[in-house]
């Protein structure tokens, strides 16, 4: 390899690694001739495949010498070295220097370095370094010929520590050393790919790091101001930066190494395989980190505390600058330095409808105030990216204008999985014009829908939560009997705030083991504020009963459900209906800390004519004879018994293929009352009562 000089190579960092290659061609040749002057049997076919006794007698009398580098290559390596210091001061970035600097290597390091990637830019020195070792099978330089070839005695203490656990060369993945079970001067050295590829001009991450690594949106510049300052001061290397729903740390350490003419390298660690090893994912991390001039962000952290102490110290003592961001606060155990620590802000409505503003490249509806109709999602930035790409993608297949309905739609696919595990999610489909209610309490309803819309200028942007307040959640109670609406008018709720509503099933939550139903309940908290959703408790009082006075282990116990659901309500930051038959099973603590309390009483005459109407539906045949009014006015009953009685009747009208007729309702509403233990007398069910004997005839 004839040594190249910086102007003969276009790319001035690669020809000063070519050139210094060629010094350790020069090397190798001079080492061959060694070998082949001093053993007379270096030209044998069979040489590796025995040892003879002339080669034995030769061992026997003592090692070779190392040989210093000639005065012609040290003059070689001074006129590269001069290249490259001029190639430098015209700005150019060699990176075989920059790799030096960035891990802290000496000269006997990169030599070492060198003389093990020879064989993967070179195949010649495959052959050459079998032959200096004696073995046509050894085609990568053992420890051994690396220490030879850099003019060290085998023996020496530093050039084999440069090579032992501690020392970056082997702490950093820049050589691998192979075949452990060998003596120590006989083990295969390699240069990972990546470090090849990278001195060579190619960046193409190793599999396993590009698995994990994610593109983000930046936080604005304002936001990582704090992370920014932190970093610039001499003793940044670790950071922590707790996040909460609707909020990024990775956004935010981006934007602060973007502060610093940084790239990132944010890596996902809900990526990780159970079969990877943390510790080495950790330095690979470390090594792109190095090579690449990145910062390194890397959550959840929850992930690491699942595996132990141990992965979490994997990546928060690597010699990087690392950001670790999750929702847990920081234990010292995790970490022998002292981390930086902060909160990543919660984006207020208006620097979300920014975001959005942004995000959506000027598509956004001329009609649209995105500041009101999407503040009630509280997305990342790199969310709410997402989401403005599905929207996107919905009206380019529709072949429609991008609309309010598509970004609501785009919004909720944000929804991680999580909660559908513990609640059944419901995709809203009425709206407030389909309840059928008092005017005081539709009145209440439009109250609470004002304030899940607002909440976030009224608290966030206009401050009045106020400096102590803790609750930023929306929290409302929906009491009345069984079928007067409640179910359905969460779902109103839910669809008029473009929202899904998840309604918790009890079975999964009420456990018979102590403890058990508190953490079910956390995990559902836990999981509700992390998706944009309106949760909904039904049949609350099974939960949030009263508590009593204790006379046994069973009264303690359920005393301390009811303790544990008290404070987390207090930290809930989502929007929850609590919706019961019984009003007055509820514990008193529980109403302090609502926000809204919604009375759905059974519909009056009126209304039961309404719903009687809508239960029928515009489709059904009718028989002339109906007479919805009697229904209305002799049947007492709530929205859900008269959508049951009206699907009924239409079942018994299509067995018999003709229109619903009174005589269909009038024995559905029998069946009903059965069901209800109520009596049928006469006195309610007047000039159609003889029908009741006919259905029980």
């Amino acid at each position: 390899m004839a040594t190249p000089t910086l102007t003969a190579i276009g790319d001035a960092s690669l020809a000063h690694v070519l050139g210094r290659l060629g010094l350790v061609e020069a090397r190798v040749r001079a080492a061959v001739a060694r070998r082949r002057a001093s053993d007379p049997e270096a030209d044998d076919r069979f040489r590796g495949l025995y040892i003879s006794q002339a080669h034995v007698d030769r061992l026997l009398g003592g090692r070779n010498e190392p040989v210093a580098p000639d005065a012609e290559a040290q003059q070689q390596r001074d006129e590269i070295e001069a290249a490259a210091d001029a190639a430098e001061r015209q700005g150019a970035d060699l990176r075989l220097r920059r790799l030096m600097r960035s891990f802290g290597l000496n000269e006997i390091d990169i030599e070492l370095l060198l003389i093990t990637m020879a064989p993967d830019v070179d195949a010649r020195f495959e052959r050459l370094y079998g032959f200096l070792q004696d073995d046509v099978s050894r085609r990568r330089a053992s420890i051994g010929l690396g220490i030879e070839l850099s003019g060290l005695a085998s023996g020496n203490s530093y050039a084999r520590n440069r090579l032992a656990a501690g020392a970056p060369l082997i702490d950093e993945y820049l050589i691998l050393i192979e075949e452990a079970e060998r003596p120590f001067l006989t083990r295969s050295l390699r240069v990972p790919d990546r470090v090849t590829a990278h001195l060579l001009g190619t960046d193409v991450r190793e599999p396993v790091i590009e698995g994990l690594t994610h593109a983000n949106e930046k936080a604005t510049p304002e936001q990582a101001a704090t992370l920014s300052r932190w970093m610039r001061s001499q003793d940044a290397r670790l950071g922590y930066v707790r996040e909460r729903p609707g909020s990024s740390g990775a956004s935010l350490a981006a934007s602060a190494f973007a502060e610093l003419g940084r790239p990132t390298l944010t890596l996902d660690l809900e990526r990780l395989r159970p079969e990877d090893d943390v510790a080495v994912v950790a330095a690979l991390a470390a090594r792109e980190a190095a090579l690449t001039g990145a910062g390194i962000v890397a959550g959840p952290i929850e992930v690491l505390v699942a595996r132990g102490v141990p992965a979490i110290r994997a990546f928060s003592e690597i010699p990087a600058m690392i950001v670790l961001v999750g929702a847990r606060s920081w234990d010292p155990a995790w970490a022998r330095d002292v981390p930086f620590i902060c909160e990543a802000p919660i984006p207020n409505a208006l620097q979300r409808a920014e975001l959005w503003r942004r995000n959506l490249n000027g598509d956004t509806p001329v009609t649209l105030d995105i500041t009101t109709t999407m503040a009630q999602f509280r997305l990342t930035a790199e969310q709410v990216h997402r989401a403005a790409r599905a929207a996107r993608m919905e009206a380019h297949a529709q072949e429609a204008p991008l609309d309010e309905e598509q970004l609501k739609a785009g919004a909720r696919a944000q929804n991680a999985a999580g909660l559908e595990r513990l609640a059944r999610r419901i995709q809203p489909a009425v709206r407030f014009s389909d309840l059928v209610l008092p005017p005081d309490t539709m009145a209440q309803l439009a109250e609470l829908l004002t304030r899940a819309r607002y909440r976030e200028q009224v608290l966030d942007v206009w401050k009045m939560g106020g400096p102590s307040a803790r609750r930023r959640g929306l929290t409302a109670l929906f009491a009345g009997p069984s079928g007067t609406g409640k179910t359905m008018a969460a779902e109103v709720l839910a669809g008029e705030l473009g929202l899904d509503l998840y309604t918790v099933d009890l079975a999964t939550v009420v456990d018979k083991y102590v403890g058990e139903t508190e953490k079910n309940l956390d995990r559902i908290f836990a999981e509700a504020e992390r998706i944009n959703g309106v949760i909904l408790f039904d049949e609350a009082d099974a939960l949030f009963g009263k508590r009593s006075e204790v006379s046994d282990a069973h009264d303690r116990y359920a005393n301390v459900e009811v303790a544990y659901l008290l404070q987390r309500m207090e930290q809930f930051e989502g929007i929850a209906i609590l919706a019961t038959n019984l009003r007055a099973n509820l514990d008193e603590a529980f109403t302090r800390r609502l926000d809204s309390l919604v009375d759905f009483p059974e519909p009056e005459e009126e209304h039961r004519r309404q719903l009687w109407q809508r239960s029928l539906g515009s489709v059904v045949p009718r028989d002339p004879e109906l007479d919805l009014d009697f229904l209305a006015r002799s049947f007492k009953l709530a929205g859900g018994g008269i959508r049951n009685i009206a699907v009924a009747a239409a079942y018994s009208a299509a067995e018999l293929a003709r229109p619903v007729s009174m005589a269909d309702l009038i024995r559905a509403t029998q069946r009903e009352y059965l069901k209800m233990g109520r009596l049928c007398v006469e006195s309610e069910f007047g000039p159609y009562y003889p029908l009741l004997s006919e259905a029980l005839g």
